[in-house]
């Protein structure tokens, strides 16, 4: 009509027409254009933009997740700054739980042409789903797909709103190992959720040193016949911590039937994954019966933090009309969040004049007679564009920050730990892959920098199953009837340790009692059996034994075994209970006394030192009493023999001068003390040299013994073998293995020369009884050259051995491992005194510090003697003054010989006196 009404205006004027008729044309033909539907959107939004939603409608998660997405969309279509003149339409289809439907369901999106899929919420269907993606280019946003192996390395056009369950087993094994245990049992749904879940929790259990020691496999849609089938199998096994990783529309069926079986009592552990708190927050208040069930259990809860945002939708979903659950669950916030994701990338791509379209892709062809239709199936062009700019996208919404790292992974996983109790739930601490456990929310931590030393790794207390706070031990032995396997060397030497017997438990010795004094100390029961390692013919191979454990043959072995490096790498063993070392045993013999053995006590120097200071010691006191003890005085040749006989005397402290002086007394008294010492070091090394034994090789030690070449003895089945040959480089043809104590004995009376050995390598405890029952005519030599002790070895991580650890300890405390020991060791042993066969001779070296304390005094004594002399010398004047006949003047002399400085020493003490009184009053003046 207003076309007509414009031609019909136009014709007044021929230059109106003429533009009338332009302008017509150019309408005309962008009519046709659309009508063609090839419009040009270039620089325009689209109306509406299809997405599609493919969950399973009835189940935990989608029941939650349904208005969720609902509830996004329309605040995006509410929201004028996102997507403006543009809106969001979601095509909903139901997977129903079926791989094949999802596939299904999923093609049939694809024929809306979509730009992106959100869910599934199935990890299987998320791989079916994945390859019909990645071909037609379409984005895939799944909120509920948390298998591991879902990679965007893989799948270039899947993108996880959710965090992984990757993170979740990193978290449950920091859990494990918190509480110190080393084994659990996965209990899981047999699909790629559950395998591949599973698989994960292993691996960080590795990293723990802790492992799954049994998977239990549920098969999808199992009866709840078969769940009980599969738990009373559970039940008999050793470990009592379980992991359950299941669907959440069938997982209380498993606590169920648990309980049947008596695995909620105490004792018992059980961890959930997100799975349980997602039923449990759909609703106020659980079943009675259902939340009984669940006492004591932990479970893992994704953690979003409690912003304004959350509590406004948390409001909000109270309002929404329709909806199946009274509350949500964490999976409806990160679909939530999925939407918006969504949206705020379509904004991007908008804005940066994206425009969407789809073209037929050549390789979907449609076989002869086919009615599948995927010919009809269209790619979307830009659907690489919109991946990249998803991927891209950062924003906080209900569950915190959201945004991707280089691997298309959600960033910053953490979940919150619950422990289920009463009527409900309390939070227990916290889990992020930032700061490992914690009882601080993650989003606090962030802000923190990360310090590992400082860490607080601790959190709040557990109340387990039966209402107890005690972590419970993580084990029992299994209820299979199966006990322990006990290997026990089955020896031909030394059976006083260990050796098989006709006895109950078939074996007997000092290890025996040992183990079962510690097992009678567990708070719980061991079934145990001894099994005799060896034919009994000759000693059985440490290191085979060892290694048999290590390969699941036995469970544990119980006897002498030396805890070696190599050993330790493929077993664990307990506290050791005996302490052992390697050490040289030699022959010795009695050597007689020569008619010189008194001479042997101290070296050449220390005699001739002693001599020269008793000659010293003995000029020194005569020369500090001579002018005052007439004693000291007379001819020369009786002076000289008063010094020897007084110096010799004082070695039997029969000298019969007495001093007078008291430098000499201080000096005489200074000798004697070490002459006392002198006297009591040579009465004890003569003493010594008389009646200690002699070795008859020149083999002091070990050191003396890998520098010859003599041949040497080691115990069959020790590791004493391999260790010469591998730590010390002794020639394999040095080495000669004995059999027997008898072999012993037989080797060391023979010699190098008589085809025997010089020595002996064993350990000590072997030698402690080897020499006790050859009456000590044998010697260790040197010291212990290796430092270790006696265990007992189980297979690896295997709890007992930490509380076996603990036994011996107590054993070790109260008493009961001496009483043991003493038993079936208490023989006569050798004493040390006589086992010292090293005799060293007293020398200087262990003397020269009481010469240098005597020998000092002598000179500060002599020094002393002579300043004061000097002094009197330089008061005397000579009396022999004479008065000259010529002048009427006294005239002094020179002095004679007689009063020279040797001859003024040599007078008597009085006499000097005497002439210096005398001089004296002689120059005092005279009175007229």
């Amino acid at each position: 009509m207003s076309s007509q009404v414009l031609i019909f205006s136009t014709m007044k004027s021929p230059m109106l027409m003429r533009t009338s008729v332009v302008i017509l044309s150019i309408w005309v033909l962008a009519q046709v254009i659309d009508v063609n539907g090839e419009t040009n959107n270039s620089y325009s939004r689209p109306n509406v933009v299809n997405f599609g939603a493919l969950f399973t409608l009835n189940s935990v998660i989608g029941r939650s997740v349904k208005p969720a997405i609902a509830a996004a969309i329309y605040d995006v279509n509410s929201d004028s700054s996102i997507l403006p003149g543009t809106k969001l339409n979601m095509i909903l289809h139901d997977s129903n739980c079926s791989g094949f439907l999802g596939t299904i369901g999923a093609l049939q999106l694809m024929e809306n042409d979509v730009v992106a899929v959100i869910g599934p919420q199935s990890s299987g269907i998320a791989h079916v789903i994945s390859h019909v993606v990645n071909e037609l280019h379409v984005p895939l946003l799944s909120f509920g797909a948390t298998d591991p192996t879902l990679s965007a390395l893989q799948f270039p056009y899947f993108l996880r709103t959710i965090h992984s369950d990757y993170s979740q087993m990193h978290a449950i094994a920091d859990l494990v190992q918190h509480y110190r245990w080393n084994e659990v049992i996965a209990i899981f749904v047999d699909d790629d959720y559950g395998r591949n879940g599973i698989s994960a929790l292993g691996d960080a259990l590795a990293e723990k040193r802790a492992k799954i020691s049994y998977k239990a496999a549920i098969t999808p849609g199992a009866s709840a016949t078969d769940i009980n089938n599969l738990l009373a199998g559970v039940n008999l096994m050793e470990s009592r911590v379980y992991v359950v990783h299941v669907n959440p529309d069938s997982g209380l069926t498993v606590f169920a039937e648990a309980e049947k079986h008596g695995m909620l009592a105490s004792g018992y552990v059980w961890i959930a994954t997100d799975w349980l708190p997602s039923v449990l927050d759909l609703s106020d208040s659980v079943d009675p019966k259902t939340m009984d069930l669940l006492q004591g259990v932990v479970a893992l809860r994704h953690y979003t933090p409690d912003s304004y945002l959350k509590k406004r939708f948390s409001t909000r979903w109270k309002q929404i009309k329709g909806k199946e659950t009274v509350n949500f669950n964490s999976y409806a916030l990160y679909a939530y969040d999925s939407v918006w994701l969504l949206a705020r990338a379509l904004d991007v791509f908008f804005n940066e004049g994206g425009n969407i379209s789809f073209s037929y892709d050549s390789k979907l062809q449609d076989g002869k007679g086919s009615k599948l239709h995927f010919s009809e199936l269209r790619s979307f062009d830009q659907g690489n564009i919109l991946t990249q700019i998803l991927a891209q996208i950062n924003f906080t919404g209900l569950t915190g920050h959201f945004g991707f790292d280089h691997n298309k992974n959600l960033i910053n996983p953490a979940y919150e730990i619950i422990n289920i109790g009463g009527t409900g739930s309390r939070r227990i601490g916290f889990w992020s892959n930032y700061s490992g456990l914690s009882i601080e929310p993650p989003d606090i931590l962030y802000k923190k920098p990360l310090n590992i030393s400082g860490m607080d790794h601790h959190l709040y207390s557990v109340i387990w199953p039966a209402e107890t706070t005690t972590t419970p031990r993580g084990w029992v032995f299994p209820n299979n009837g199966k006990p322990l396997r006990i290997a026990v060397p089955y020896r031909v030497t030394y059976k006083e340790f260990v050796t098989k017997d006709n006895g109950p438990t078939g074996v007997h010795g000092y290890c025996i009692d040992v183990f079962e004094a510690a097992v009678a100390l567990l708070p719980y029961p061991v079934p145990r059996s001894y099994l005799p390692y060896g034919d009994g013919l000759r000693n059985p191979s440490f290191s085979n034994l060892v290694y048999d454990v290590s390969q699941n043959k036995y469970d544990a072995a119980v006897g002498d075994i030396t805890i070696v490096t190599n050993r330790t790498r493929i077993v664990d063993f307990t506290q050791p209970y005996m302490e052992s070392g390697l050490v040289v045993v030699t022959p010795v013999k009695k050597v007689k006394s020569t008619a010189w053995a008194f001479l042997k006590p101290f070296t050449w120097e220390m005699w001739g030192v002693t001599g020269a200071f008793f000659l010293f010691v003995g000029v020194v006191v005569w020369i500090l009493e001579h002018r005052i003890n007439h004693e000291f005085r007379g001819p020369l040749s009786q002076q000289i023999v008063t010094i020897l006989w007084f110096s010799f005397s004082t070695m039997f402290f029969s000298h019969r001068e007495n001093t007078v002086s008291t430098l000499g007394r201080l000096v005489l008294i200074l000798w004697l003390w070490v002459v006392l010492i002198i006297n009591s070091s040579y009465t004890a090394s003569l003493t010594s040299i008389l009646t200690v034994q002699q070795l008859t090789s020149q083999i002091e030690g070990i050191d003396s013994l890998i520098s010859s070449n003599v041949p040497i003895g080691v115990q069959d089945g020790s590791f004493a073998f391999n260790y010469l040959i591998d730590e010390l480089n002794i020639a394999k043809s040095r080495i000669q293995i004995m059999k027997s104590q008898d072999d012993y004995i037989y080797a060391l009376h023979r010699g190098p020369k008589g085809g025997g050995v010089a020595a002996i390598v064993d350990e000590l405890p072997y030698i402690k009884l080897f020499l006790s029952n050859t009456n000590c005519e044998f010697r260790t030599v040197g010291e212990e050259f290796t430092r270790s002790g006696w265990g007992f070895a189980f297979q690896r991580d295997s709890p007992l051995a930490e509380d076996l650890s603990t036994a011996i300890l107590q054993l070790s405390e109260n008493g009961e491992l001496q009483r043991i020991h003493d038993k079936w060791l208490s023989k006569n042993t050798c004493s040390e005194s006589t086992n010292q066969v090293d005799i060293t001779r007293l020398s200087l070296t262990s003397f020269w510090g009481l010469f240098l304390i005597c020998g000092t005094s002598c000179f500060i004594a002599l020094i002393v003697f002579f300043c004061r002399v000097y002094c009197q010398y330089r008061r005397f004047t000579p009396e022999n003054d004479e008065e000259d006949p010529e002048t009427g003047r006294s005239a002094r002399r020179l002095p004679s010989r007689a009063t020279s400085f040797k001859d003024f020493v040599d007078k008597k003490e009085t006499d000097i006196k005497e002439m210096l009184k005398r001089k004296n009053s002689d120059n005092q003046p005279q009175v007229s």
